[in-house]
């Protein structure tokens, strides 16, 4: 589990949790629809960043019996429940809230139960006022902590245009944080324009216009985190860790070429890997005579003197020596690449290589 999305998801939900009691209390003296939206916009925050955490916590067990690779997957099936789920049923209720609101406008020229200064004495106008005040710097400051862990992932080249990359970001949990955040602040500006706006132009369609707004934008975050999410748990190809490999492979001197290279993104910490390659008959030949005279030679020396004239006995170590020795260059090949894949990508946590052919040397 990565740390820091764990602190950037963990302040999202006390944040969220804290300021969704302040809005609902708002929302039922005011009752106001934008603020009951934002009410309804912060609850839907809230669950969905412990839908967070539990993918974060169950992503972070490692290898098994039933998950060979680990239960990195996991999370994006929470972040895809959450999206999905928790989103789609906040933008439902806030539309619904909504078209009751505009239905008892119309049917009795007021939003239903609206709070009014006559009944209570203080203005429910200055209890949503400064709901949204503690409201906007507590998203603010939740949304600063995500984007800061965001843009400290990019690469060097990256973070000098970081907002170019965010549909690109490998962290879905910590994008889903961001992506929240941004909406929530987002959201707060327009509950307080629809409430300024519905109250100076003695207009509570105002109001109601926003919480629509509010609405919506949870529907639109639906279906980016859903989108983003199953890319995820399509098995993916990691294209990046594929040329790198490609990269590797042409400046190995024993390697001629390597094809069928495939990749799944297990994680953005997880990468399987495999490929073939095609080494070179020179190189894999070079020297190979005397790896195979030092094998023979220790395989003959734990044999007793009397079996050394044995025909049978000497072929078969003539034939495993010419194996051990293959096998051991063609093992030594094999790390060499493995090394220097992970060194450029270390992310890549499995790695399968099959040596499928020598070429022969063109120049004979």
């Amino acid at each position: 589990m990565s740390s820091n999305s764990k602190t950037a998801v963990t302040a999202a939900i006390i944040g969220n949790a804290g300021l969704t009691v302040l809005k609902f209390g708002a929302a039922l003296v005011s009752h106001s629809p934008s603020m009951m939206n934002e009410a309804i916009h912060s609850l839907m925050d809230t669950t969905n960043q412990l839908f967070l955490l539990f993918g974060l916590r169950a992503a972070a067990r490692g290898s098994d019996q039933l998950y060979a690779f680990g239960h990195g997957q996991k999370k994006y099936l929470w972040n895809l429940w959450s999206a999905i789920g928790l989103f789609s049923i906040g933008c439902g209720l806030g539309l619904a809230h909504a078209w009751h609101s505009w239905i008892s406008l119309t049917n009795t020229g007021q939003i239903s139960g609206l709070g009014s200064a006559t009944i209570l004495w203080f203005d429910p106008m200055w209890i949503s006022g400064i709901v949204l005040f503690i409201a906007l710097v507590v998203e603010a400051y939740v949304l600063r902590i995500a984007w800061l862990e965001y843009v400290s992932r990019l690469d060097s080249p990256l973070s000098s245009r970081p907002f170019s990359q965010l549909m690109e970001c490998k962290d879905p949990t910590l994008l889903a944080v961001l992506l929240e955040d941004a909406i929530a602040v987002t959201g707060v500006v327009l509950a307080a324009v629809g409430i300024m706006l519905a109250r100076t132009l003695d207009n509570p369609l105002w109001d109601i216009s926003m919480s629509v707004v509010i609405a919506v934008m949870l529907g639109v975050a639906a279906v980016v985190l859903g989108r983003i999410n199953m890319r995820f748990l399509s098995d993916v190809r990691d294209i990046e860790a594929e040329n790198v490999f490609a990269e590797v492979v042409q400046t190995h001197r024993e390697v001629e070429r390597c094809h069928d290279v495939r990749s799944i993104v297990i994680d953005e910490q997880h990468t399987v890997l495999v490929a073939e390659v095609e080494v070179r008959e020179e190189m894999m030949l070079a020297g190979l005579r005397q790896e195979i005279d030092r094998h023979e030679q220790f395989l003959l020396e734990r044999v007793s003197p009397d079996r050394r004239s044995n025909v049978a006995l000497l072929e078969y170590i003539a034939d495993r020596s010419v194996v051990e020795a293959t096998l051991e260059r063609t093992e030594h090949i094999i790390d060499q690449l493995e090394k220097a894949l992970r060194e450029r990508c270390p992310r890549i946590s499995h790695v399968t290589i099959e040596v499928q052919g020598i070429v022969e040397d063109s120049s004979e």
